[in-house]
């Protein structure tokens, strides 16, 4: 009997610990790039691929990086609100095309509009992998010295926007980081 016991506890702490796993937010596993710079890439820009555009062409002004694919039903339900930001001016927007067809990220935006200042094309998605991304959407929020001081996972909404997002993005003005 008391061979059973051990295999029996086993799985009792098992199932308690995958129980546990299963009521856990993904979206609010904090991202250990916070307070860290971009990466260093050099990726094509979508609408003219001969371009290309790094981290440091960016420095200067805060910026939300958003990463999308047409593929993506999420970023469908997302991209009315980030053509409304793009709209407001309260945040430049970069996009980052993750793991997308050049002419289906094309149509999409020709389609739904391009809120995006520019659209970046990460083909292999390894820029997306070095981000930490879990899939898209995600948005980051880049401050003026080219540091990630804020990671959203999945659809960004009006309130997470309104909320979380554009003040951090007036304390980064405010605090001089634009």
């Amino acid at each position: 009997m008391k061979k059973f016991l051990i295999p029996i506890a086993l799985f009792v702490v098992l199932g308690a610990l995958l129980a546990y796993g299963l009521r856990l937010d993904p979206r609010k596993i904090p991202s250990p790039l916070i307070d860290k710079p971009l990466p260093a890439f050099a990726l094509p820009v979508l609408s003219d691929p001969k371009r290309t555009v790094g981290p440091n062409d960016l420095r200067g002004r805060v910026y939300l990086l958003n990463v999308w694919a047409s593929w993506c039903v999420a970023c469908r339900q997302e991209h009315p609100l980030m053509n409304e930001l793009a709209k407001s001016g309260e945040v430049t927007i970069i996009g980052l095309n993750y793991k997308d067809e050049r002419a289906d990220a094309l149509q999409w935006l020709g389609a739904l509009g391009n809120p995006y200042e520019i659209s970046l094309v990460d083909r292999d998605g390894r820029v997306g992998i070095e981000l930490g991304v879990y899939g898209v959407p995600e948005t980051f929020l880049i401050d003026g010295a080219g540091v990630i001081r804020y990671k959203h996972i999945g659809p960004l909404t009006a309130e997470a926007l309104r909320t979380i997002v554009l003040p951090k993005v007036a304390e980064l003005r405010s605090t001089g980081r634009s």
